[in-house]
């Protein structure tokens, strides 16, 4: 179903979806990578994003945001834009990691938020030795279930609409110890779902590996810069519009 401004691309996303070179951007940006796809494709963009979002953020956003609801009978392309942060080291359980923006005193939550802000690198990179790299933020099973989740519960109501995933990206972030032992089995989690559903892939380690790697995206060494999303988008696009066509 198109509508009158063209089709509809709802992005799942992380802090990729919306995190330039230097600052997180409003969603109507248009040089963030969905915004550029769904210009591509003379369309528009539903950015449904929050910093730190795993697969099970997305899930539960899927579920519970009635805004995304009305969305649902116009979409024209389901744009699964998370998992990268799934494979990040977490040497603290995620569900005790997201308690500690409610701890009180605020004096507390401070102490407790720096010091793990402080320990994680180190913990990180001593993990990374460890026999499969340590635990991170959601594990490949996972990823894998609340990914498919999404997909089927989008293609429930839109049973004809293409469904992109991504590879995770690599990064080179000091707040994780430049250390990324589980993005590897990620890959092959996803790759193996998206064979198996169909799903196209945004390779994203092909598409802006050397931009991040190489230095040129935001200093913290995971968000991209403009030409990243440049390039993330045209490929977005070009995955969704042959769906289009037919």
């Amino acid at each position: 179903m198109r509508t009158a401004s063209g089709p509809v691309l709802l992005v799942l996303g992380d802090s990729l979806a919306f995190h330039g070179p230097t600052r997180a951007e409003p969603a109507d940006e248009p040089r963030l990578w969905p915004n550029v796809a769904a210009a591509a494709l003379g369309g528009r963009a539903e950015i449904v994003a929050g910093i730190g979002w795993t697969a099970r953020h997305a899930w539960r956003a899927l579920i519970s945001d009635p805004r995304i609801w009305p969305v649902l009978p116009t979409v024209d392309a389901l744009v699964l834009g998370v998992g990268g942060v799934d494979t990040l080291p977490s040497p603290l359980p995620t569900a005790l990691r997201e308690l500690i923006p409610v701890l009180r005193p605020a004096g507390l939550r401070r102490a407790v938020r720096h010091g793990y802000q402080r320990a994680q690198p180190g913990l990180a990179r001593a993990f990374s030795l460890l026999p499969g790299g340590g635990p991170v933020a959601l594990p490949p099973a996972q990823t894998i279930d609340y990914l498919d989740r999404c997909r089927t519960a989008v293609l429930t109501i839109r049973p004809d609409v293409p469904v992109v995933g991504l590879v995770p990206p690599p990064h080179r972030a000091a707040a994780y110890g430049r250390v990324h032992p589980g993005r590897a089995a990620g890959e092959r989690a996803v790759r193996a779902w998206a064979g198996e559903h169909g799903v196209a892939l945004l390779d994203l380690p092909a598409l802006v590996g050397d931009h991040v790697l190489g230095g040129h995206g935001n200093p913290d060494g995971m968000h991209w810069g403009w030409a990243g999303h440049a390039a993330v988008g045209a490929a977005c696009a070009d995955l969704v519009r042959p769906a289009l066509r037919t």
